[in-house]
């Protein structure tokens, strides 16, 4: 089996992580490493040269995205493990009840924050792909493209986790508010897909 199936080697898994947070954060990665690929591909250009620093720059911006995205697919698997491990607590006392729930909750709070913190990362990892898009060496603006529908997809998929860990939190207030902040980098995320895929298209 290659490096690909490796990666995949998941599926075969019962313990419920890596799921889909992680795989969300990891799409984000893909995106954001081929928004960045293009940045390095327009800085050695030939007849660039003068442009080696401004697309520098641009690679920079992406390799930082995806170390914080790489870093939250391990951080989404042990956001699971925490549920698991307060679910775990001993309940034999109404004050290990009290210690177990808030154990759980907190931990459900942290399962709703870490996809979170993927989506954030992955909308403003697009203005990588948007600017690549723009400006980046043409011959790879359809990677930029391809960039842009991965972090689309991992904003979308992070949202999921963060609404289904909701159902499990009972501060409301805290719900209502990180939904609503969700539902709009949905909306903003779907919209720079398109600008960027329009662009895309424009130049191919």
């Amino acid at each position: 089996m290659g490096p690909a199936g490796e990666t995949l080697g998941f599926q075969h898994c019962r313990l419920g992580a890596p799921g889909g947070g992680a795989i969300s954060a990891y799409c984000g990665v893909m995106g954001v490493s081929l928004g960045t690929m293009v940045a390095n591909l327009s800085a050695h250009k030939r007849g660039w040269d003068d442009r080696w620093e401004e697309f520098s720059t641009w690679a920079e911006k992406g390799m930082a995205y995806q170390r914080t995205l790489l870093d939250l697919v391990d951080e989404d698997t042990n956001a699971f493990n925490k549920i698991m491990d307060a679910f775990r607590l001993p309940k034999d006392t109404e004050a290990a009840k009290v210690k177990r729930q808030e154990a759980i909750q907190a931990a459900t709070q942290y399962a709703i924050l870490t996809p979170f913190k993927v989506m954030e990362t992955a909308y403003n990892s697009m203005e990588v792909m948007k600017a690549m898009a723009e400006f980046g060496n043409p011959n790879s603006v359809t990677d930029a493209g391809v960039g842009a529908l991965c972090a689309r997809t991992a904003v979308i998929g992070a949202f999921l986790n963060v609404k289904i860990n909701c159902g499990d939190c009972e501060d409301k207030t805290f719900v209502a508010d990180i939904l609503e902040r969700g539902q709009h980098l949905v909306d903003d995320a779907c919209a720079l897909e398109d600008e960027i895929i329009q662009i895309t298209n424009s130049k191919i």
